[in-house]
């Protein structure tokens, strides 16, 4: 077995796997450890190539033990796609965008809960729960229908109908949550002993940071065993950024990549902003990260207060990367601009986007710079119910002459 233990990205001490409580004595994260030696003398580069195409593809660097409880919905080897058209009006060499949208159910969260649950389903556990602003919950419900496993979703009261709406037609016990997603994980960690719930929020287990990892492996595949100099990522509790970093540490140490790790830049939306608050004070943790989010749309992006802001930092400001807060009208712009180019983009994605145009404005990317995007969900998930009333109605080519 491939799965040694974990280690603790603050302090680096080993210790024993398990399951739960990813928090070492230090305050750090706890990661998953790997026999790297071992796996690059029994696997090459080459060899995972000829693979199915998802993200199990990679399964010795995955830390589910039993191949027995790996549960998929055929998740990974989601399209990287060539904007070659916008290599000639920007100011970069190379834009590809990572479209997560096409994952099963929808968002990048397949990937993550994918893991988890095969953990879940490894520990006998029987009963999952997880604060989310939609997408996570999403996720979940499916996967754990999947599994067998019962599942209870906490969603903040003002997230998109669309994404809640299908949380319970995967069978999970779905509840609305009067305030934000802090305040729907505490309502999961006052309940789990008497409930019997496995809180898996994010860096409260193993499994959703590797399956992120996935993205990472995959996107390196992708171009050849080769990075980008630029990722540009839409980031709340930061697992994403978290699993991509140890994903190219990992496929450095196997010698599968050499060169500079990819510059991370963190999108959020202005009102909810505590990395960008993080990078500018040089800090670690903002002041006002519980209080912020009141302003920002119901997305993934807000998450006042990450589970380990100070690592997020750390990976940013050790990439040489950076932060950005965009606006809505320029996350509603960007989702109006990748639409009329045939991509779905959820507000996440679209802020990669407006995030990408307005680092080129700054002088920030590079000419020589190789960029890959983010596009997390797709639109249609934050469609709200209504929206069509205000389109026209025709019955004849003569009244669509008269609009």
């Amino acid at each position: 077995m491939n799965r040694l233990g974990l280690y603790c990205s603050r302090c680096s001490v080993r210790l024993p796997f398990r399951y739960q409580e990813m928090k070492c004595d230090c305050g750090g994260t706890l990661l998953v450890d790997y026999d790297l030696e071992h796996i690059a003398r029994t696997l090459t580069k080459e060899a995972i190539q000829t693979r199915y195409p998802s993200m199990w593809r990679y399964k010795e660097l995955l830390p589910v033990s039993n191949p027995d409880c790996i549960v998929t919905l055929g998740e990974g080897w989601t399209p990287l796609l060539h904007m070659q058209e916008w290599e000639q009006k920007l100011p970069i060499k190379r834009l590809w965008i990572k479209r997560e949208e096409q994952n099963p159910t929808g968002s990048f969260k397949s990937r993550g809960f994918s893991v988890a649950v095969s953990l879940l389903k490894e520990a006998g556990a029987t009963k999952a729960a997880v604060p989310s602003n939609g997408n996570a919950a999403g996720a979940l419900a499916a996967y754990a229908g999947r599994a067998g496993i019962k599942a209870s979703v906490f969603i903040p009261l003002d997230c998109p109908p669309l994404i809640v709406d299908e949380c319970p037609l995967y069978g999970a016990a779905t509840f609305l949550v009067d305030g934000f997603i802090h305040d729907a994980a505490a309502i999961i960690e006052a309940g789990k002993q008497e409930q019997g719930w496995v809180n898996v929020g994010t860096l409260k287990e193993p499994g959703r940071v590797e399956g992120k990892k996935t993205m990472g492996l995959e996107l390196a595949e992708q171009l050849g065993w080769t990075f980008p100099d630029v990722i540009i990522y839409p980031t709340g509790g930061g697992s994403g950024i978290i699993g991509m970093w140890k994903a190219f540490q990992e496929l450095k140490a196997l010698r599968w990549i050499d060169g500079p790790m990819p510059r991370f830049v963190c999108v959020q939306e202005e009102g909810c902003q505590p990395i960008v608050d993080g990078i500018t004070c040089n800090c670690n943790q903002a002041e006002s990260a519980q209080a912020a989010g009141v302003e920002a749309s119901p997305t993934g992006m807000r998450v006042p207060n990450p589970p380990d802001l100070a690592f997020i930092l750390s990976i940013v400001e050790q990439s040489g990367g950076t932060a950005i807060a965009l606006s809505k009208s320029q996350i509603a712009e960007a989702t109006r601009t990748l639409g009329s180019q045939g991509i779905s983009a959820s507000p996440e994605g679209s802020a990669t986007w407006a995030g990408l145009l307005a680092l080129c404005d700054s002088g920030w990317l590079r000419p020589s710079d190789s960029v890959v995007l983010f596009n997390t969900s797709h639109a249609m998930k934050y469609v709200k119910f209504g929206s069509i009333a205000a389109l026209p109605i025709i019955r004849s080519y003569e009244e669509y002459l008269r609009l």
